[in-house]
């Protein structure tokens, strides 16, 4: 049973049919072939899969990204960080990562942090001689920070699929994520060096307090967000909700960039965005539940631990495999499929359960800028008009400086433990 189930899943993988699908079809053979599981499981654990008050946080944040975009903050953010750092040498390729950064706390995706400030800099940038081919692959790197920075719509993945609390997630991702913003920081300005680009005019004091108040309201809605998250006002589910309001406020009414037609088209984007992600969950729950109730948790512990003598060998397993699966994998996706396998392993090892989804996320977020499936590179792509393959080749130093920062990351439980242990 468990070898056709699995055969199945990898055959579909293969042959391209949608994660949802094969996680569902071979699902379904597998509980087909089962002795004592009836096929009328199958809608009732999907149904428990989505039956999630965290979950809708999802959807709403998604919303939230999609008018922010739409109302106008990207630009103002954009100002906001070169008038900071414009002028320095590779100022250009610092806007954009430290813009990245803001939006981040904003969208909870990579896809939409990408899109939302690379359609503004990556043109910007070319015309003042970067190479197209480091501007893309910067943009995406840095539009990577979307899904480590919280909120993060990959943590809420997490912190269902593993029941552990999303605040914390949320918490967990601020170090790890100033982390990679600063080594991406100093790439940027040693690359900048040797290849002399050179920073725009310095921005006078007054035109830097401009700046900051235009974008105020936009660097203000993380705080309003994750402040009420953590001082106990509302829950993160909660605040998704309150971000949208807020959103929609600052660009329909103050800001009056957000029309009908744009609120239409980003209510339809931000509805086919949850649908994919829902469908996705719903699939990946009854997976979950299968590979539970069929003991593949403990079987995988039991081989693991033949192999593997301690939680660091273990960690770069998990490193390597995460790597790898990122190429192939949507991040969300390969969450909900690899918990169920690894997270009681994890445990059983002795490491945190925040610091290993911690580890998760960031290995994963380095998949939005690997091929063949990199999406972020689908989207920096259709942004610079030039292949992927030309993106990804230039996107190589900064992937292996991510992965040395993922090493960081996982050998010192502390970046990731220590803002949330200070709440408890």
């Amino acid at each position: 049973m468990l070898i056709v189930f699995f055969l199945a899943l990898l055959v579909l993988l293969f042959l391209s049919v949608p994660i949802a699908s094969s996680l569902g079809l071979a699902t379904i053979a597998g509980i087909w072939l089962h002795d004592s599981l009836p096929l009328q499981i199958v809608p009732q654990r999907i149904f428990v899969a989505l039956n999630s008050f965290p979950l809708m946080a999802i959807p709403f944040f998604i919303l939230a990204g999609n008018l922010m975009s739409a109302g106008g903050m990207s630009q103002r953010l954009v100002n906001f960080a070169s008038s900071l750092v414009g002028h320095r040498t590779g100022g250009l390729a610092m806007v954009a990562i430290i813009t990245s950064m803001f939006f981040a706390a904003i969208s909870g995706s990579g896809a939409a942090t990408t899109a939302a400030i690379g359609a503004i800099l990556i043109p910007a940038m070319v015309a003042r001689g970067y190479h197209v081919e480091y501007v893309s692959a910067n943009q995406a790197i840095s539009g990577a920070l979307g899904v480590i920075i919280p909120p993060s719509i990959p943590m809420i993945l997490y912190g269902v699929a593993a029941e552990v609390s999303i605040g914390d997630m949320f918490l967990a991702g601020i170090l790890p994520g100033l982390l990679i913003t600063a080594s991406l920081l100093v790439s940027a300005y040693i690359i900048a060096k040797k290849r002399g680009y050179h920073g725009v005019e310095r921005k006078s004091m007054a035109d830097v307090r401009k700046s900051f108040r235009e974008a105020i309201l936009a660097l203000l809605m993380p705080i309003i967000v994750l402040g009420g998250i953590y001082s106990g006002v509302f829950t993160p589910t909660e605040a998704s909700v309150v971000a949208v309001v807020y959103s929609f406020v600052v660009g329909f009414v103050i800001y009056r960039e957000i029309t009908v037609a744009k609120l239409v088209e980003t209510l339809r984007e931000s509805a086919v965005s949850s649908a994919v992600i829902m469908i996705v969950i719903g699939a990946a729950g009854l997976f979950g539940f299968f590979v539970s109730i069929t003991g593949v948790p403990d079987m995988v512990y039991g081989m693991i631990s033949e192999f593997v003598t301690s939680k660091y060998m273990f960690l770069i397993m998990v490193n390597i495999l995460l790597l790898l699966a990122g190429m192939f994998l949507d991040g969300g996706a390969a969450i909900l499929i690899f918990v169920p396998l690894l997270f009681s392993t994890a445990v059983n090892l002795g490491i945190d359960p925040v610091h290993f989804g911690t580890i998760m996320v960031v290995n994963l977020a380095i998949g939005l800028v690997t091929p063949p499936v990199g999406i972020d590179l689908f989207v920096v792509s259709q942004i610079s008009k030039i292949s992927i393959s030309r993106i990804a080749r230039a996107a190589v130093p900064l992937i292996i400086l991510l992965f040395v920062d993922v090493l960081v990351i996982s050998f010192i439980p502390f970046l990731s433990t220590w803002i949330p242990s200070l709440l408890k």
